[in-house]
């Protein structure tokens, strides 16, 4: 197999300000979300022109849109699915989650103010559905919900932590903590999953 050729200088400098944008990107925008967000503290952040930012990703929303896969992908690598350990998948993300609290906000503001999704995503959720899918194809897991519904609400148990009200973090007091949010997590997966009993 042929290798890549090396990058030049001026590539690889090229890569650095655009990994540097891509940082303090995520910054901006999980602090003020994309229309409170601001090219030029953005600029700079990262230690670059502004203009660059037009450059090599087009304008505000599509380096917003970026950061956002960029994010995405990186979850995607770090917490991989398996349809038949759905209470592990849900720990190891909800621990991933509770580890980078600004990536939720990210994500939350990607769903409150863009209505674009990303073809990652879309193949990404696919293959979650299609997984899970086979699993109750194979009798591996109960089929009385359709599969996109299973991996919503496996989704919502990870999160409702996350985005709790601090409001209810404080009352839940002894009872919020994380070994215990972890525990009922795997609890209320693990019920979600279980058939009814006829």
């Amino acid at each position: 197999m042929d290798e890549a050729p090396a990058l030049t200088a001026k590539q690889r400098q090229s890569r650095m300000t655009q990994e540097r944008l891509l940082a303090a990107g995520f910054d901006e925008f999980q602090e003020h979300g994309l229309a409170g967000a601001r090219v030029d503290r953005i600029a700079d952040k990262a230690g670059a022109n502004k203009r660059l930012i037009y450059v090599y990703f087009g304008d505000k929303e599509r380096l917003f849109d970026k950061v956002v896969v960029h994010n995405v992908a990186a979850m995607l690598d770090t917490v991989p699915f398996d349809a038949d350990d759905l209470l592990g998948y849900a720990e190891r993300l909800l621990d991933y989650l509770e580890d980078r609290p600004e990536l939720t906000r990210l994500f939350s503001w990607r769903n409150l103010e863009r209505t674009d999704v990303s073809e990652a995503e879309l193949i990404s959720y696919r293959n979650k559905v299609t997984q899970i899918t086979q699993a109750q194809d194979a009798g591996r897991l109960d089929a009385a919900m359709p599969a996109v519904h299973v991996l919503n609400y496996v989704l919502g148990l990870v999160g409702a932590w996350t985005i709790a009200s601090p409001a209810l973090h404080q009352v839940a007091g002894q009872d919020g903590t994380r070994d215990l949010r972890r525990r009922s997590l795997r609890e209320a997966v693990r019920r979600l999953l279980t058939a009814p009993s006829p």
